[in-house]
């Protein structure tokens, strides 16, 4: 039998403490505690997209100041090799691996997550995220590149899974009136992760750089030491309403919504229907076209503008000479910052939106508005205009972060909220596929233009023109969204059975507030989001630092 605390817990016989069970709000709980949790956890596992700035440290690892090559390089001969230097193209594998992971993690354990509730999984995902950076420590240390791919990659990959799907269900329930705010509040932590994680772990490899080491196993372990703990203050700080909750005063719309389903879909039943994969498609181009483009920035601007980064507009890019090349990559990097911080800005606000105009409307406007930007792009490059080429791409990562933070409201809305975060991580293999296919197309495309003779200004005219099409089957996909048929709708006995299981016994009854939820920004919830605020303030401050001169 569950008891209830005045600390806003649920304790019970028989209840661990991991269990879902012991994380029930009670009355006194402030909703507004529960964002500020999930970013504590997004704003970790988002570390994904900035493991780039260990590629060419660790690709130095023994030769140090210069290379150390094998004879023989290969991609079994990088994996077990003590003596040479790991290619670069072998230390990205462990990114694939790391996206490929996420998509199959989520989908896994999307069904586990529901029944065991968020703080477990937010747990699970700490233990898998802060003992990848340890477990690949180690492999800098004895220089195993196989470790560094079961750690950040295979392992570091789960709690990715785990922890980007952990808040979804969570926040879609406790914010009912606002979904799309909800999941784009959490969701663009995981944008803002490579922003406070770049520069924080180059501030470690300088700190622990020393003539004989590359400071990266030592900032490995630091970086573990710091998003356990930060992890683990997000896991502990989860709540989940109780069965029949709804917030204070609100009643579900009158006038309903075609697009938005009060009844619910159960999760071994969405998947069959066609509404799924027609999702499925629309967040995979959707992805496909950004992840593609964020993959391959720092080059394509450096190739496209050349010497006009530097004041040297009739130099091209093949012109520079070693110093020139330098000074517009670090340029670039300031590029590939402006995006992410975009990135981030449309994450929460075209969720946000979604919840004025609908999540179908919203990806109308991300599939015209992204074709017209792609299909311009090549002319922006064309005029020598930074200021438009560079906008155009921001707006594009807007839309691309704008995807991942409106999908979760999209599904709540097409298949109800009883389990939106199991089918969310089924559909999270789109971004699997999505992570392989967009970077792969970029880059094949580009490397066959530069075989053909193309100049390098040019290379990427027919990769914005191919992206643009992949936005049209998006385009064309969305349109053919429609409600669910009701022949996949449970009964209200089957969600009542459900929530009987799940729930204790001092929640059910009639719904209601049950006296949780009620404010806003009490003290306790400021200072929640000033912890998660601060470091975020200082990730925006540095890539705001570098992206400034690009103009």
């Amino acid at each position: 039998m569950a008891t209830m605390s005045s600390a806003g817990t649920v304790s019970g016989v028989g209840a661990g403490f991991l269990d879902k069970e012991r994380t029930i709000a009670t009355a006194g709980f402030n909703r507004w505690l529960v964002p500020p949790a999930a970013l504590c956890i997004h704003l970790c596992i988002g570390m994904s997209y900035g493991l780039s700035v260990f590629w060419l440290p660790l690709s130095r690892a023994i030769g140090l100041d210069k290379p150390a090559a094998c004879q023989n390089p290969s991609v079994i001969g990088d994996l077990f090799t003590t003596t040479c230097d790991w290619q670069v193209t072998n230390l990205l594998i462990i990114f694939t691996i790391g996206i490929v992971m996420l998509g199959l993690s989520a989908a896994l354990f999307g069904g586990w997550l529901e029944r065991a509730g968020p703080r477990k999984a937010g747990f699970v995902a700490a233990l898998c995220w802060s003992g990848a950076f340890a477990i690949s420590a180690f492999g800098v240390y004895i220089h195993q590149l196989w470790l560094l791919w079961i750690g950040l990659g295979l392992i570091g990959g789960v709690g990715l899974g785990l922890g980007y799907i952990s808040p979804v269900s969570t926040l879609v329930k406790w914010f009912p009136d606002r979904r799309g705010m909800a999941t784009g509040m959490a969701i663009m932590g995981f944008g803002g992760g490579a922003m406070i994680g770049s520069p924080l772990a180059n501030l470690l490899i300088n700190y622990f750089k020393t003539p004989t080491s590359i400071g990266v196993w030592q900032t490995f372990l630091a970086m573990a030491i710091i998003y356990f703990v930060f992890m683990m203050i997000g896991a502990f700080g989860y709540r989940v309403p109780p069965a029949g909750w709804r917030p204070d005063g609100w009643t579900p719309p009158a006038a309903t919504n075609r697009m938005i389903s009060s009844a619910n879909v159960h999760l071994d039943n969405a998947h069959k229907t066609p509404q799924f994969w027609l999702i499925w498609m629309v967040l995979c181009m959707n992805v496909s076209a950004g992840i593609g483009v964020l993959a391959m920035a720092s080059p394509m601007l450096q190739e496209i503008f050349g010497g006009s980064l530097i004041g040297k507009a009739e130099v091209g890019f093949a012109a520079l000479d070693a110093g020139q090349k330098v000074a517009i990559a670090t340029i670039a990097a300031g590029f590939v910052g402006l995006l992410s911080l975009f990135n981030i800005g449309g994450r929460f606000f075209w969720a946000s939106l979604s919840d004025k105009i609908g999540r179908k409307a919203t990806y109308y406007t991300f599939f015209i508005l992204g074709i017209a930007l792609y299909a311009l792009a090549p002319s922006f490059a064309h005029m020598g205009s930074r200021a438009l080429f560079v906008g155009a791409f921001c707006i594009i990562l807007t839309m691309y972060g704008g995807g991942f933070a409106t999908i979760p409201a999209y599904l709540a809305d097409i298949f109800g909220t009883q389990f939106v975060g199991a089918i969310h991580g089924r559909l999270l293999t789109a971004w699997s596929t999505a992570g392989v296919v967009g970077p792969l197309l970029v880059g094949y495309i580009r490397d066959a233009q530069l075989q053909a003779g193309i100049e390098r200004a040019l290379v990427y005219d027919r990769t914005m023109y191919i992206l643009a099409g992949l936005l049209v089957v998006g385009l064309i996909c969305n349109l053919r969204i429609r409600p669910v048929e009701s022949k996949w709708h449970m009964s209200e006995a089957e969600v009542a059975k459900l929530q009987a299981e799940t729930a204790s016994a001092a929640a059910s009854g009639p719904s209601g507030s049950f006296g949780i939820g009620k404010g806003g920004f009490d003290t306790k919830a400021l200072l929640f989001w000033a912890f998660v605020a601060v470091p975020l303030a200082w990730g925006v401050y540095k890539t705001l630092e570098s992206a400034v001169k690009i103009f």
